[in-house]
């Protein structure tokens, strides 16, 4: 019998280790990762709605020279330029990917702060406003969908920014804001 001191169980076995292996169940449908396509599953392919939505988001960006910071998976956006001691300007925007009607509005509404140039109307509401008004022509021309949830969204923003004008000491209101100084109306319940 040899004595075992702490260093020799502290050193490496020589042995080479044990692989344990665990054993496969039948094959069959829940077995194979989910991942793997089945043998009957169609390649995905690019509807011609999405190919309008991709060709007019890389289009608009390289018209404008944007670079999208990130794209946000929320309904949200914001554009914004820094600019450089060198003179040159970055024009940045976050917003969702457009792939359809309500993602695709927040989008141009985005590039249309460029489009427009910031600071070029006053109030920054009246800004709002023109930058909604490309966004929407920007869809005419690309015969992208106009959805009603799309007015409404139009609406809500533009009753939002004349709200927070109005909070920040707006003493006159342009006469383009004017329809959307009122709430929007949702549809009456049937009682």
């Amino acid at each position: 019998m040899s004595l075992l001191t702490l260093w020799d169980l502290l050193r490496k076995p020589s042995a080479p280790p044990v692989v344990v292996r665990a054993e496969r169940s039948a094959p069959g449908p829940s077995s194979r990762p989910k991942s793997t396509p089945s043998r009957h599953a169609k390649p995905k392919r690019a509807t011609p709605a999405l190919d309008r939505y991709q060709t007019m988001e890389r289009t608009m960006l390289a018209e404008h020279s944007i670079r999208v910071r990130k794209w946000r998976s929320s309904s949200s956006g914001v554009a914004w330029e820094v600019h450089y001691r060198d003179g040159t300007i970055s024009r940045l925007i976050e917003s969702p990917r457009p792939r359809g009607p309500i993602s695709a509005a927040i989008f141009l509404h985005e590039v249309g702060h460029h489009a427009i140039g910031f600071n070029t109307y006053r109030p920054r509401c009246l800004e709002e406003y023109h930058a909604w008004r490309y966004s929407l022509e920007q869809m005419e021309h690309w015969s992208l969908n106009i959805t009603q949830r799309v007015l409404d969204r139009r609406h809500d923003a533009l009753h939002y920014a004349i709200a927070k004008a109005r909070r920040r000491g707006l003493k006159r209101l342009p006469a383009e804001l004017i329809p959307y100084l009122e709430p929007r109306r949702s549809p009456t319940l049937a009682s």
